[in-house]
């Protein structure tokens, strides 16, 4: 399979977080790929994809448009679909949006990983318009607009030939809104940069971007109650509400290096993690570190702790409920060789090895169905 052509496709390359590792990890396994994007930003995307062949839409010379992608979903269908594929064997798509919604002929192999079925056509379109705080002009059309995106989103559905799910959680909702089955591939944690720590401090601690669906502010209202320390990393639209809101005893450190970073979690009483993920990455890095989680029970996180081996749940996204929780703690209770175990199946190179086996097994099959 040497010969083997593939091109990648990604929603748009505006800042690096779990997609955009899972596509790092494609241009690991295939160096030579092409990588199709509506939207490229080298800066935001901290030069990762340096010297790769990427190729953009004709919303790439749009003025704003790296700045504000959000504001031309009528667009991106139509920019998608302008690319052509037809000189390569396979496409990998890698998608929580449009990236699916590629036509490719018949006889090139279109995979998609698929890390969410388009949440704001499914989910809630109100919370889209709101995270994202668009001028009031834009809000008034959203509703117009968001019935084209979920037509063309179930249209364009049908066009991958086959769907990897990041989570078991992701392919039931995949089954749900596109009725397609799907393999379910974890993403990749960089699990070898974190370690188990020999002394412990006293905070709890909490990573990621701080968007409003992350509900970082019921974890903050319950430490402002309970007056204990409290670690946030990560910046994000939220920041100014969210540090508004804080006591002294809870400290926010925007970004750190990847040494730091892994030095905050060894040293952390437990995680804690309040939000409904497709997969939630900084929850597994965690582990990786032995550390407890404490989290809501949704999302995929119920597939990965179980209730005292690896962590305790709370109910209801409420500062009471998690307050209950986080008194019932007790980090004595907990194993962090056994927590950093069930943290080892998801490292970069078991994703890059499935992902191969995966792609080079359904290109043959593939390649047999059109003889």
């Amino acid at each position: 399979m040497h010969d083997m052509k593939i091109a990648f496709v990604h929603d748009y390359l505006v800042q690096y977080g779990g997609a955009e590792r899972v596509l790092e990890c494609f241009t690991e396994i295939w160096p030579y790929a092409p990588i199709y994007t509506l939207i490229y930003d080298e800066e935001k995307t901290h030069s990762i994809f340096k010297g790769k062949k990427i190729y953009t839409s004709f919303l790439q010379k749009f003025p704003y448009s790296r700045a504000n992608h959000r504001i031309f979903p009528p667009l991106m269908p139509s920019a998608i679909e302008q690319f052509d594929f037809s000189k390569y064997d396979v496409v990998l798509s890698d998608s929580s949006s449009y990236a699916k919604g590629i036509i490719t002929p018949p006889d090139v192999l279109h995979i998609c990983y698929c890390h969410t079925p388009m949440r704001y056509a499914w989910d809630d379109c109100q919370k889209y318009i709101e995270e994202f705080g668009f001028p009031k002009f834009v809000k008034k059309l959203v509703p117009f607009f968001m019935n084209y995106i979920r037509v063309w989103d179930r249209v364009s559905a049908e066009r991958p030939d086959r769907y990897i799910a990041n989570s078991k959680f992701v392919a039931g909702r995949i089954k749900k809104y596109y009725k397609k089955d799907s393999e379910v591939i974890n993403p990749p944690v960089d699990i070898k940069r974190f370690y188990i720590s020999k002394k412990t401090g006293d905070y709890f601690l909490m990573v990621g971007r701080l968007m409003t669906y992350k509900r970082f502010d019921i974890v903050i209202e319950a430490f402002n109650r309970l007056g204990w320390p409290l670690k946030i990393i990560g910046r994000g639209p939220d920041f100014k509400r969210l540090s508004a809101m804080a006591k002294p005893n809870i400290i926010f450190r925007g970004r750190l290096s990847d040494e730091e970073l892994a030095r905050v979690y060894s040293e952390a009483k437990a995680f804690i993690f309040p939000q409904e993920e497709d997969f939630g990455i900084v929850a597994i890095e965690a582990m990786a570190a032995g550390k407890p989680i404490i989290a809501f029970r949704g999302g995929d996180i119920v597939e990965h702790v179980r209730e005292g081996e690896e962590g305790l749940f709370f109910d209801e996204q409420t500062p009471d409920c998690l307050i209950e929780t986080l008194k019932k703690f007790d980090p004595e209770k907990f194993n962090s060789q056994k927590i950093r175990e069930k943290a080892l199946p998801f490292d970069r190179e078991i994703f890059k090895s499935k992902i191969k086996d995966y792609v080079e097994k359904a290109l043959q099959e593939h390649g047999s169905q059109i003889i």
